[in-house]
């Protein structure tokens, strides 16, 4: 065989070689727990707050984001209905970049870190605020269990 002839061999079985390599596996979804987002997030949409609505009188009807509504009488979601919304806030998140999850940028001030219009206003202005903070554990799987 010719000097060119086996570059040519080389070239094509190292082209082969590389174009059968898989390619990088995406980064791994949080693990979030259920249990945490039921007990310590599903609260903060109840959350009543001076001046702004709750999430849950917007997220229960005509948003993207939905939340489950609530029985008449009741304060909080049966087990079933904590699970819809479970679903419903995971769908959310960003596991590339768990900070840029919707849930965390909505509500916080723009100058923050936040996206610049949320229509239910800003409920966080900093990403100390406990509330963040607390969702911030649960879409980056770091949510004490």
């Amino acid at each position: 065989m010719t000097t060119f002839g086996s570059v040519v061999v080389f070239l094509i079985t190292a082209w082969l070689a590389v174009a059968q390599t898989p390619a990088p596996a995406p980064p791994a979804a949080p693990a979030l727990d259920f249990k945490y987002f039921r007990d310590r997030v599903e609260p903060i949409f109840l959350h009543k707050r001076q001046g702004l609505a709750r999430c849950y009188v917007c997220h229960s009807q005509g948003t993207p984001f939905r939340l489950q509504a609530l029985a008449p009488g009741a304060s909080s979601w049966t087990e079933d209905e904590s699970r819809k919304n479970f679903d419903a806030a995971r769908r959310l998140v960003n596991a590339a970049n768990p900070t840029m999850t919707p849930l965390l940028r909505m509500p916080l001030a723009a100058d923050s870190g936040g996206i610049a219009f949320h229509p239910g206003g800003k409920h966080w202005t900093s990403k100390e605020d406990p509330e963040y903070q607390t969702i911030a554990a649960w879409v980056s799987g770091t949510a004490a269990k």
